[in-house]
């Protein structure tokens, strides 16, 4: 009888011993686990998948002019400095084309503002200004001085410069006419610069290319003008 108790006590302490092991060596997994958690490092948070990488930082290339580089009675994304910027991108240019065109402006406006508009990394700069000039008359003179300043400016700052020339009303005469749209071919050649002859070669006189005022291209005329722009650019361009 004092065997079998003894050999019972036994039995249930070994049981009991057994039971606190068990809980120590939980308690000690449990414990390293917090610690490990503890120590290991929070992954970086990423992006939602789609989430778009920050804007890659491209050289400029300035539109500078009046409404018909702006895009006057067409959404934004239709003028010809949005058209030309895919047609850029389609081509594997990489440009930021930054419009800077302001809906009425002379030669003399652009005059005033064009070294606040030449501000970053402008690497070219199309001025496409003038037709203001013509349908009001304005002196020749004028028109050639003030754009002479806007090249001067541009090249001053480092850009390379494209001149879009532009023609004058009919109604303002034959000898206006052709003195005005000579200046643009003389300025380019004088300060040594490109020239695209006409601005809206192919859209002006065009009624399925212009809005009901005939002056101001429509989206498809836009397309026009942003092909003929390009055609001139392209060969000041760098991939």
């Amino acid at each position: 009888m004092v065997t079998f108790h003894m050999t019972a006590c036994l039995t249930r302490r070994l049981a009991l011993f057994s039971v606190v092991a068990a809980v120590v060596v939980a308690a000690i997994g449990c414990s390293r686990a917090g610690s490990e958690s503890a120590a290991a490092p929070s992954a970086a948070p990423s992006l939602p998948k789609g989430a778009a990488s920050p804007k890659e930082k491209r050289p400029i290339i300035l539109a500078f002019g009046d409404s018909l580089t702006a895009g006057y009675g067409i959404q934004k994304s239709e003028s010809y400095p949005a058209v030309l910027q895919r047609m850029l991108d389609e081509r594997g240019y990489h440009y930021e084309v930054v419009n800077s065109g302001v809906s009425g402006e002379t030669t003399a406006g652009g005059r005033r503002r064009i070294d606040q508009a030449l501000d970053g990394d402008v690497r070219i700069a199309i001025i496409a200004l003038g037709g203001n000039d013509g349908l009001r008359g304005l002196p020749v003179g004028d028109l050639k001085a003030n754009l002479e300043s806007m090249v001067d400016t541009a090249k001053a700052k480092g850009a390379t410069v494209l001149i879009a020339g532009m023609q004058a009303p009919p109604q303002l005469g034959d000898a206006y006419a052709r003195e005005f749209q000579s200046v643009f071919g003389a300025v380019a050649k004088q300060r040594g610069v490109a020239l695209l002859p006409f601005l809206l070669e192919g859209v002006a006189g065009e009624a399925g290319m212009n809005q009901a005022d005939s002056i101001h291209p429509n989206p498809d005329g836009a397309k026009i003008v942003a092909a003929n722009v390009f055609a001139a650019l392209e060969p000041m361009l760098e991939r």
